[in-house]
């Protein structure tokens, strides 16, 4: 058998390896007999983005919120368009927001050199997220993994369900309650936004029409609204970025210290501080730091139990679904074999 018919006859085979998991089938240390080094791999990409470019992990972080609250955490969002497919990258609060996508890609790679057709793209968004609030000085924990990658994805589900920056604390709520996510959830994995950063399309409204009332936001601290405005002025590029919280590079509960005096970068961050039902845990986080992390690591690792159910495989490339994959191998087989 030529390598090339043994490739098609493995790929062939991956095409066939579709199941369904439920959130009880994820476990701690998923990979330890089939990919042992599987989280040292991921770590390792991630110092090293870390290093190059530090908005790059925070930006990966935040895709397991994108991914698991749309249909549950099976990488759809990583999904590139298809022309019978319209997928999530596009979506209203993924265009020109989510980004270091390359990075996953990075990963991917790194992993299928040592252990082909084993970790999903689903579980290396889990591991990196992980990932990258530890490398910035956030808690560690134990991810659990065994997820499958989805089929397809759907722009529309993302349009429906992931709230935009101008969601205030009540929309917040309803939305993860459907989802089992407490009040507590909700403003601890707003901590998020302890590294990064944020566009000025995401405030202008804030600065120049709260509301519809032709005015800033009464709740912007009067010099940090300064800041503001000559970051983002009326005629500025919208995709212009400012820091999320004062020390955009650490994860620590410097975002809550700055809800509490009225620096928040979002509407829908600071809105956790003019809420009274979501207040005092923003009180409590901007206080007690290890309050903040125990809280975090309960939240993602409830949000990162979210499934479907729905039928999955561990993709080769985590941009397209392997039957693309193999369709795509196979044209460029029959290319080579007709020059």
């Amino acid at each position: 058998m030529t390598m090339t018919m043994m490739m098609s006859l493995f790929v062939i085979l991956l095409l066939l390896r579709t199941t369904s998991v439920a959130s009880s089938d994820l476990r701690p240390g998923f990979y330890s007999n089939t990919c042992p080094e599987a989280e040292l791999i991921v770590r390792d990409v991630m110092k090293k983005a870390l290093a190059r470019e530090p908005r790059s992990v925070a930006s990966v972080m935040r895709f397991q919120f994108h991914d698991c609250f749309v249909n549950g955490c099976d990488a759809s969002m990583l999904l590139d368009d298809t022309p019978t497919m319209l997928g999530e990258k596009l979506a209203l609060s993924n265009i020109n927001s989510l980004r270091s996508y390359e990075l996953i890609d990075e990963v991917k790679e790194a992993l299928e050199k040592t252990c082909p057709g084993v970790v999903s793209c689903a579980d290396i968004i889990i591991m990196a997220s992980r990932d990258a609030v530890a490398l910035t000085g956030g808690p560690n924990w134990e991810v659990r993994l065994g997820r499958l990658d989805s089929l397809s994805a759907c722009q529309e589900d993302s349009n429906n369900i992931m709230p935009s920056p101008r969601a205030n604390a009540s929309s917040l709520i309803d939305l993860f309650q459907k989802f089992n996510l407490s009040v507590k959830d909700l403003v601890a994995l707003s901590g998020s936004h302890s590294i990064g950063k944020g566009r000025c399309f995401s405030i202008m409204f804030r600065l120049y029409n709260q509301s519809g009332s032709g005015k800033p936001d009464p709740a912007i601290e009067p010099k940090f609204r300064e800041e503001l405005y000559k970051l983002c002025p009326p005629n500025v590029d919208q995709n212009v970025t400012g820091n999320l919280d004062s020390t955009p590079r650490v994860f620590d509960n410097q975002y809550f210290k700055d809800l509490v005096v009225g620096r928040g970068f979002l509407n829908s961050d600071q809105t956790l501080f003019t809420f009274p039902q979501t207040r005092e845990f923003v009180r409590l986080y901007s206080r007690h730091q290890s309050e903040f992390f125990e809280a975090f690591v309960e939240g993602m690792l409830k949000m990162g139990d979210l499934q479907s159910g729905r039928p999955g495989e561990i993709r080769r490339n985590c941009r397209m679904v392997n039957a693309l994959l193999f369709e795509s191998h196979h044209k460029t087989e029959n290319n080579d074999k007709s020059i």
